[in-house]
């Protein structure tokens, strides 16, 4: 029975005793013996315990010749589209502290501090906030900026890229590594925002702004690392515009 099906013995022994599935007999040596119509019902209650049915709902279910197979199907498939809900926000809360560590190294507790920071705030009203500040074509390009809970590859190298910063705030916009740095985030940037410096510049004085930054959603990076980036932004577009000869 159990290599047929592949239950186990103990699964077995367990809806006999509930009086799930009763063996047809048992052999003197104890074993369980069931006819096809046993394992077919086997099958039955393995399929729904597939499905989400618990034991006791799948007792009753197959007990009941009048049972509402069409109204116990929709009440799963609500409950399980509620957990999908639930499921997807601990998968972008996940997602968030993932990302958080990565910017912010070695302090752990500080990405756990600001994503919690973030998930308190009423997504609606930053959503309105949006709104008001966006303009119609802006608000589509808004849904190309990289954010925490996104799997994207170009989402994760920023976040890569700040941490990176982060990591070498000591030596100063000009550094190499920094520079380094900076030249990546301006080729993703003619990469996805290429002619949109309108829309790049209101959205760099919110996040300049914690207040607004806070409003809009952004994760909260620091303002030292925000300070570096512009500073370190201007010395680079500088070299670019104007660069010395060899």
């Amino acid at each position: 029975m159990g290599e047929l099906t592949g239950v186990t013995v103990r699964t077995l022994r367990h809806y006999d005793k509930i009086g799930l599935l009763k063996p047809t007999s048992k052999t003197e040596g104890g074993h369980r013996l069931y006819t096809d119509n046993e394992i077919k019902k086997l099958q039955q209650i393995q399929f729904l315990k597939k499905i989400g049915f618990r034991l006791n709902e799948i007792q009753s279910m197959l007990a009941s010749s009048e049972w509402d197979w069409s109204d116990s199907l929709k009440s799963q498939l609500s409950f399980v589209i509620k957990e999908q809900e639930n499921l997807k926000k601990i998968e972008q809360s996940l997602r968030e502290l993932i990302h958080g560590i990565a910017v912010e190294g070695e302090e752990n507790w500080l990405a756990i501090q600001k994503i919690m920071q973030l998930s308190s705030k009423d997504k609606e009203i930053q959503q309105n906030y949006r709104a008001s500040i966006f303009k119609e074509r802006e608000i589509k390009l808004w849904k190309k900026v990289p954010n925490m809970t996104s799997d994207r590859s170009d989402s994760l190298e920023w976040i890569a890229l700040i941490g990176q910063l982060k990591r070498y705030i000591k030596d100063g916009p000009k550094s190499t590594k920094v520079q380094n740095i900076i030249r990546r985030m301006d080729e993703k940037r003619l990469e996805e925002f290429d002619g949109e410096d309108e829309f790049l510049d209101k959205l760099w004085e919110i996040r300049m702004s914690q207040k607004q930054s806070e409003k809009l959603g952004l994760y909260p990076i620091d303002q030292d690392v925000l300070e570096l980036l512009s500073e370190a932004y201007v010395f680079f577009m500088a070299e670019k515009n104007n660069p010395q000869p060899e």
